[in-house]
């Protein structure tokens, strides 16, 4: 009901609606399929697990999550420019799935404070990198530009 109302409001202008309803939806996807994952692991080292209704629950999950955050994504892809949403969708989506990720799997309880800088690092990497590719995209760059400035550079800082 809340989607229906913030949608019908804010859809048609504002590009994070329809982003962050995949991103969040996107979020119980993957928590599904690594929670399956756990399950199939189980199936085969001969664990009725099977026979537990978690199991279903995770499937139907899976399934309602990905057909809505498809059906919300392609909504988005048709309102706004695909360069504005794929890589504002890669951001979103990446940020709920590493939270939902520590609060539902309590993955980082059991790392060290290295290995956690290391993560969080590689997350803002990817992040400035996307913005540093979206920002610069339209700016024409080529090897006889880049050198001819590289000698001018080069020429400016020996006649100092």
């Amino acid at each position: 009901m809340l989607i229906i109302i913030i949608i019908s409001m804010k859809g048609q202008t504002n590009i994070l609606v329809y982003i962050s309803i995949c991103s969040v939806i996107g979020a119980f996807s993957v928590s599904s399929v690594k929670g399956l994952g756990i399950a199939i692991k189980e199936i085969l080292e001969q664990k009725p697990v099977y026979q537990h209704p978690l199991v279903y629950i995770l499937v139907g999950t899976l399934v309602l999550s990905v057909s809505t955050q498809i059906n919300y994504l392609n909504k988005a892809l048709d309102m706004f420019n695909t360069s504005l949403v794929t890589p504002i969708y890669y951001v979103c989506f990446t940020t709920t799935v590493v939270t939902c990720s520590i609060i539902l799997f309590k993955e980082w309880n059991s790392m060290d404070l290295g290995d956690i800088i290391g993560s969080l690092s590689g997350f803002f990497t990817i992040i400035i990198g996307i913005f540093l590719l979206h920002a610069f995209k339209s700016t024409n760059i080529t090897l006889k530009n880049l050198s001819l400035r590289l000698f001018f550079i080069a020429y400016i800082s020996d006649s100092i």
